[in-house]
């Protein structure tokens, strides 16, 4: 039995635990309510959060010099939030936005984003629009209509009027609502998807929505960026444009995002970082050129907004995520030597068209023959960038095919810019050396059966002054001596029929063979040995291919990767992401003696044009012409394509340059045009102006 003592010293510590435990609670009591009250506040009243893509910018295109070729401006869009636009249960309130927007978008003449592959006749029928059968699969898709592949258009605008409640409308305006309707429905708009309704809108058009955001409800005005151009007219084929999205890239980026994230071994930030940069329906991508080929370069990290709505309705926003800006592109081209290349290339061709029926068209291209870098390469028709868009229905009719990139994509015969290759295999094979002289009288009558000609009697002749005057009756015997195999080994080294490397497409050309010839349904005949000799029967090559040639024997043998692209670095320039150093692709193994025997006749070409007198620097060049024919309102017009390859200085090469003009006199006439792009090179004998060698202001 307790006694007294033990039973008062039990109460009183079970009652200063009691006291202990409530002083506890009271000041954690007090650390809720009076000391984080504000915090605690607003997790009591926050309801839910929705999060949405914060677009990042686009990374810039630099020259080689540091010059901004292609930057971002900033753009007001029209975009439709998610988190505030009417559900897909308010569809009638969601008509009414719609429609309020697209009137008063036609009042200020702006352009929205109409996508819908339907239109309406002269006679008022609902038709497909022509050429859009991709998109017009999606619209009977389950993912919008859930239509069969038989469908009318008849029977996919019954189905938009029932599904979108617009039977009240008239067919006009129905059709645009729906437009809105089916494109919500193609990008899965959502809270975390935010649908693009225009862009790049004036600025009187974005505050009237803003001044009637009552009205708009969940109608936003981002401010967002767009491609601007130093000039839109430089270089417009190598860098290309970006565009919106279609469906055969979308459902491409989607795969190979898809194969990305399921790779087991990916870090939680790796997976981050795929989630942010997956593409959407809404997101824009490069098309073309090096806005294409550099798109994983150039396109950024998104970032993430969220939105928190609390218990009243209330709706604040945070940036989770930061958007990180794309990596900026550091090019080889030279700006002011790229426009230069251009004003030239468009003058001379203006000025030198022999026969207007057919169009005057033409290239030029530069290269650094020690490293394979491109520094311009123009073709002639252009366009403008900055209005390709606006532009594009009337460049895509125009019959000189302005949107063709003739440098990289347009075959030609080379004519005797080939003798060069011809005389390497000579010399090297032991069929001649630098002192075999053959007599040309104009006739090469080695066949009996047939006869080739040669323009002009140059009586005994050799090698050096063979490439000097282009005798044909040289190289017809120099080839057959040679026979079609041994030539082609030695133009192969050279990098004749074949991708040059750059980042962009390029036609790979045709080399003459027995193979070729046979592969497709042919014969060949020792005749055509002699003609492959002189750059004609099959050959067929690019104007960069011939450029790359060229500065290949310009620096001794070795062929270079040809490039655009200098280096990747960071948006703000403190970081080199990639740096594209000399590629070798192969050493011709052609000896030194050989090639300064064909470079002596390419400076004796050169020393005696008279376009290039006052150069401060020799020119070493061979000409080449060779026949061509168009078919031109139905009847076949003939003209001739000029051609010159060419390097400077002769001595110590720096640079090679390639012009092809078709429709023109002579190979020879394109002197003048070589001249100016030299001149905008290296300046002219009265101007103390070195080279305008790329500096390293970006390294």
């Amino acid at each position: 039995m307790l006694n007294n003592n033990t039973v008062r010293f039990r109460t009183g510590a079970f009652s200063v635990a009691v006291i202990v435990l409530f002083s506890i609670f009271a000041a954690d009591l007090f650390r809720i309510q009076i000391i984080h009250s504000d915090d605690y506040k607003n997790q009591r009243v926050a309801f839910s959060h929705s999060d949405t893509t914060i677009v990042a910018s686009r990374g810039e295109i630099l020259d080689c010099n540091g010059k901004k070729l292609v930057t971002n401006k900033q753009v007001n869009s029209v975009v439709f939030n998610g988190s505030y636009f009417p559900r897909v249960d308010e569809q009638e309130q969601r008509n009414e936005i719609i429609l309020s927007l697209i009137k008063l978008f036609e009042k200020y003449e702006v352009e929205w984003n109409d996508w819908l592959p339907l239109y309406l006749d002269d006679k008022g029928q609902v038709q497909f629009m022509p050429d859009r059968e991709a998109d017009i699969k999606i619209l009977k898709s389950k993912s919008i209509l859930y239509l069969n592949d038989y469908a009318t258009a008849q029977n996919c605008f019954d189905e938009i009027k029932t599904k979108f409640k617009l039977e009240e409308y008239s067919d006009e305006d129905a059709l645009k609502i729906a437009s809105v309707c089916c494109s919500l429905k193609r990008i899965v708009f959502s809270t975390t998807n935010p649908y693009t309704f225009a862009d790049d809108v004036p600025v009187e058009l974005a505050s009237a929505i803003k001044e009637n955001s009552g009205f708009y409800v969940g109608v936003e005005i981002n401010v967002d960026t767009a491609r601007q151009y130093l000039d839109g007219t430089i270089a417009p084929h190598i860098i290309g444009v970006t565009g919106a999205l279609n469906a055969e890239e979308y459902e491409q980026k989607k795969q190979e995002y898809e194969e990305a994230v399921s790779d087991e071994n990916l870090s939680t930030q790796e997976q981050t970082v795929l989630n942010l940069r997956a593409y959407s329906m809404n997101d824009e991508i490069g098309k073309f050129g090096l806005e294409s080929a550099m798109e994983t370069y150039l396109r950024g990290t998104n970032g993430v907004e969220r939105t928190i709505t609390d218990s009243a309705g209330n709706k604040s926003t945070e940036v989770l995520v930061a958007p990180v800006q794309g990596y900026t592109v550091v090019l080889t081209i030279n700006a002011d030597l790229q426009l230069a290349t251009q004003e030239a290339l468009g003058r001379f061709i203006a000025k030198n068209r022999d026969n207007a029926a057919i169009p005057a068209v033409g290239s030029a291209v530069v290269m650094d023959v020690n490293t394979g870098a491109v520094l311009a390469c123009a073709t002639y028709p252009s366009y403008n960038l900055t209005s390709y868009y606006d532009d594009y229905n009337e460049l895509a009719k125009d019959k000189s095919s302005p949107l063709w990139n003739r440098a990289l994509q347009s075959t030609y015969e080379p004519g005797s810019t080939f003798k060069l290759s011809v005389a390497l295999a000579g010399l090297e094979e032991g069929v001649i050396d630098k002192n075999t002289s053959v007599f040309c009288n104009q006739i090469y009558d080695f066949f009996k059966d047939t006869h080739f000609k040669c323009l002009h009697k140059h009586g005994y002749i050799d090698v050096e002054e063979a490439l000097n005057q282009s005798c044909n009756i040289f190289f017809y015997e120099t080839g057959r001596l040679l026979g079609i195999n041994k030539m082609n080994d030695y133009c192969t080294r050279l990098g004749l029929g074949q991708k040059t490397g750059v980042e962009i497409n390029e036609s790979s050309g045709v080399l003459a063979s027995i193979e070729y010839r046979q592969a497709h349904g042919g014969t060949w005949y020792p005749g055509d040995t002699v003609q492959a000799a002189i750059g004609q029967s099959d050959n067929l090559f690019t104007p960069i291919q011939l450029c790359n040639y060229v500065a290949t024997i310009a620096n001794g043998g070795t062929r270079y990767k040809a490039h655009f692209v200098k280096s990747v670095k960071s948006a703000d320039y403190t970081e080199t992401i990639l740096e594209n150093t000399p590629v070798v692709l192969n050493k011709t193994g052609i000896s030194k003696e050989s090639i300064d025997t064909v470079k002596e006749g390419m400076k004796r070409l050169g020393a005696r044009l008279s376009s290039f007198e006052g150069l401060p620097v020799a020119v070493a060049a061979k000409t080449g012409t060779a026949e061509s024919k168009a078919k031109v309102n139905g009847q076949i017009e003939s003209g001739l394509n000029g051609f010159m390859v060419s390097f400077a200085p002769a001595d110590k090469p720096e640079i090679a340059v390639c012009v092809a003009i078709e429709n023109l006199s002579s190979g020879s006439a394109t002197a003048e045009l070589v001249a100016d792009i030299y001149k905008a090179y290296y300046g002219t004998e009265s101007e103390i102006n070195t080279s305008q060698n790329c500096n390293t202001i970006l390294d």
